[in-house]
């Protein structure tokens, strides 16, 4: 599959899998997993043909390693990034010292002002290393970095989890624990 295609299946998969699953007539289970059959049969059902193989490939090949399959391979979920409401059942995890956020410059007077929220979000997402936040800002303009201090913020009480693909959430980030740094 050519990387076009595999963006456009795992646009469609955030869409149902991360934020509209009512639309194909799919609810999330607890953890916000569906059954892989399930997914692939509500597609069917309206227009968007993909095959196990196709789903596979996505899911392996993603590099923000954005959905997950369980332990038996029938079970399919996002990561992270849920609008709709999923408790995705991630313990409460010590968070390095340091943590990034990327966004653009249009957003950042409000960020240094009110701190990171989740928006639509259900947590805030953080990246472990520059590059990720680097990487995640580039896709709506010229980067901008924030660094969070996760130390101070575990210390004051705040909680972080991990989610399966390396992104860490939390509840939000008060100003005074973001520094810009690009």
């Amino acid at each position: 599959m050519n990387e076009k295609e595999l963006i456009r299946i795992s646009k469609r998969l955030a869409l149902h899998l991360r934020h509209d699953p009512a639309a194909i007539g799919l609810t999330l289970g607890p953890g916000g997993w569906v059954t892989v059959d399930a997914l692939l049969r509500a597609l069917r059902a309206h227009g968007f043909t993909l095959t196990r193989d196709q789903l596979d490939e996505v899911v392996e090949t993603n590099s923000k390693r954005r959905y997950a399959f369980d332990e038996t391979g029938t079970m399919i979920r996002a990561s992270q990034g849920h609008s709709v409401d999923v408790d995705l059942g991630l313990a409460d995890a010590t968070p390095p010292g340091v943590l990034y956020h990327g966004t653009v410059a249009k957003f950042l007077d409000a960020i240094l002002r009110d701190g990171l929220r989740p928006m639509n979000r259900h947590a805030v997402h953080l990246s472990a290393t520059l590059d990720t936040a680097r990487t995640v800002a580039a896709r709506r303009g010229k980067p901008v970095i924030l660094r969070v201090d996760a130390a101070a913020m575990a210390a004051a009480g705040h909680t972080f989890q991990v989610s399966a693909n390396g992104v860490w959430l939390t509840a939000a980030v008060p100003p005074e624990h973001l520094h810009r740094l690009a």
